[in-house]
């Protein structure tokens, strides 16, 4: 009896030791997404509020390099290569870092986003961009540290922090006049050699009209005819001889042996081969 009783009491205790109380976080993180244009703009970050504390110029000094929020770096990630004050920020994520002062902020993207606050050890070779942006009065105190994507056009935004009475903005450009060009060239120009080769392998997996893959394979390989694709075909081969062409079948076969050969690549030398011996 005795030995059941310290085992309970060892489990209670173990059961107390393991147990966490949950409060809210002081800091709490947030996550943004916006789109601009074409491009997809995400930002990640911890809001420290302000708790009564006055914030820049004590809490936060001026002056000094700063974490922009709490905890974990404040992480932003553009999926295209955008433009700030005239300089290019190649597509990624990037930690946000800044130097607040009272009439501007010095803000800088860091290629190292893996930190916590700010980098022990700060290397310049990290910083991809650093640009510079007034501080605007807000007639309203700001309680919580704020980031948002604002002033959004079909080709710009600006990234906006606000906290107690200041509101700072970095506006960025996208290549979105660039994208909607080569989605309309694209579509103009009707569809690749690769939307031909898909549908056609598509429709021969599937068993459907294998006339239409016949159309389309046969496209794709005209296309293409300047720099052959033995895969295209390899994948040629099989649809001609399923639609009874075995003198195209062989042909396009003889021809993607050759391309796998020159490629080096045993194992499309080996499939031919065995086609080939096959169709004689």
């Amino acid at each position: 009896m005795k030995k059941v009783l310290l085992s309970l009491v060892a489990l209670a205790c173990t059961s107390l030791l393991n147990a966490q109380v949950k409060t809210p976080a002081s800091s709490p993180s947030s996550k943004l997404e916006q789109q601009v244009g074409l491009t997809d703009v995400s930002v990640e970050y911890s809001r420290p509020g302000m708790k009564g504390r006055k914030i820049f110029g004590d809490l936060v000094p001026f002056g000094k390099l700063w974490r922009t929020g709490a905890n974990a770096n404040t992480k932003i990630t553009f999926s295209d290569d955008v433009t700030i004050d005239g300089k290019e920020l190649k597509k990624g994520s990037y930690a946000i870092y800044t130097k607040p002062n009272k009439d501007s902020w010095e803000v800088i993207f860091y290629n190292d986003t893996n930190n916590w606050g700010t980098p022990r050890k700060w290397d310049a070779s990290k910083v991809a961009l650093t640009t510079t942006a007034k501080v605007v009065p807000m007639p309203v105190k700001i309680e919580t540290f704020t980031i948002t994507i604002d002033d959004i056009t079909n080709n710009s935004a600006a990234i906006g922090m606000l906290w107690e009475n200041a509101y700072v903005g970095v506006t960025f450009t996208t290549p979105t006049d660039k994208g909607v060009e080569a989605s309309i060239t694209k579509i103009m120009n009707g569809p690749s050699p690769n939307d031909y080769y898909a549908a056609a392998v598509y429709y021969l997996t599937e068993g459907k009209d294998i006339n239409k893959a016949k159309t389309w394979i046969n496209k794709a390989v005209d296309m293409t005819k300047e720099q052959p694709r033995f895969w295209y075909l390899r994948q040629q081969s099989l649809i001609l001889a399923k639609a009874g062409d075995k003198k195209g079948a062989i042909k396009a076969a003889k021809g993607s042996l050759a391309g796998a050969e020159k490629a080096g690549n045993a194992d499309y030398v080996k499939m031919n081969k065995e086609f080939l011996a096959k169709m004689k």
